[in-house]
């Protein structure tokens, strides 16, 4: 495929030869000389001058190169765009399976793919264009809405509600029993029946191995745009706005409130009963007590301003050194003490 014509279907400049060939899109240090590539982050404009790429997709074009390149307003974006060009995954046969199992009254909209083994519970409602994949189960009484995707061995329980374009992936769980025991007299623990369900809004996007718990009463609730990476844990009665990002590995406690557009880096923790505000950032391994308002970005555990933290860990490295110093001035101020 000709440049002009990614350019022309991302709705870009080129800056360049526009009649190169393209057949694929490879990252900076990867890409040939038939590869689109891209730089969206400026610690790696360095590679520019080394990359072999026919062209990349920046921001702006550098003055003093003769590359070719396509001019764009996001190029993370039209990357994202470009690499769809060239890369279809498999189309699913919009049928049902002989060996699927579909409750008589469930009821499956229109041009849906329910792969082998896949389990379709009572009373399910399901909306149009749905991809079912192998292995997966969707218990009684859940509610899903149109487009929706679930791969192999991903699980919806019961009563649980998602909306539309909705995606988990391999062996996300929904609505998995919310971590609730009361305390008998003698300490053996008793099982609090978890009768909530958990709602995922449109456009939520739940990675492999991740688990979102039911609340014991109410719901939990993903609001529509949010992205949950593998292997989190959200807890029951937890409600995230619009828009987040949990990163791998993270951790949110019960009856917590996330505001919208927060981002949670990798293996970042929060206790429960909390209110996160809206467009807070929490670092990689953050830990999360307290109340935390919005537009704040938050680092340590426990958690404080990001500045601060900096401020912090340098200090840290210093310890042994500056360690060394007070015991010094220690025995020094013991010294002129004994000689007086």
């Amino acid at each position: 495929m000709k440049l002009q014509e990614i350019a022309e279907r991302l709705g870009c400049q080129v800056s360049g030869n526009a009649e190169i060939e393209i057949k694929g899109v490879a990252g900076l240090e990867e890409a040939g000389p038939e590869h689109l590539t891209f730089l969206s982050n400026p610690r790696y404009k360095r590679l520019l001058t080394t990359t072999r790429a026919a062209a990349v997709i920046v921001d702006k074009a550098p003055p003093d190169s003769d590359a070719t390149f396509l001019v764009s307003k996001n190029p993370y974006l039209d990357f994202a765009r470009a690499l769809e060009i060239f890369y279809q995954p498999p189309a699913p046969e919009r049928d049902i399976h002989s060996t699927a199992v579909v409750a008589e009254s469930a009821v499956i909209g229109a041009n849906a793919s329910i792969g082998p083994y896949a389990v379709v519970g009572k009373k399910v409602v399901i909306g149009s264009n749905a991809v079912i994949h192998p292995h997966v189960t969707i218990y009684e009484g859940v509610r899903i809405g149109d487009d929706f995707v679930a791969h192999s061995n991903a699980v919806v329980r019961e009563f649980c509600e998602i909306g539309d374009r909705v995606v988990l992936q391999n062996g996300a769980i929904i609505g998995t029993d919310g971590y609730g025991f009361a305390q008998r007299a003698d300490g053996t623990h008793y099982k609090i029946v978890q009768a909530g369900n958990v709602v995922l809004e449109d456009d939520v996007e739940v990675q492999a191995g991740s688990c979102l718990d039911r609340a014991a009463v109410g719901e939990t609730r993903i609001r529509k745009g949010t992205k949950i990476d593998n292997l989190v844990q959200i807890g029951h009665a937890v409600t995230i706005g619009e828009n987040g990002l949990i990163c791998s590995q993270s951790g949110i406690a019960g009856s917590t409130t996330l505001g919208d557009n927060c981002i949670l880096a990798g293996q970042v923790g929060v206790i429960g009963h909390l209110n996160i505000g809206n467009n807070v950032l929490m670092t990689a391994k953050t830990g999360v007590g307290t109340d935390i308002p919005d537009n704040q970005k938050i680092s340590g555990a426990p958690s404080i301003d990001n500045r601060q933290w900096l401020r912090c860990t340098a200090v840290y490295n210093r310890l042994p050194e500056l360690s060394k110093k007070v015991s010094a001035l220690e025995r020094k101020v013991a010294t002129i003490a004994d000689e007086e």
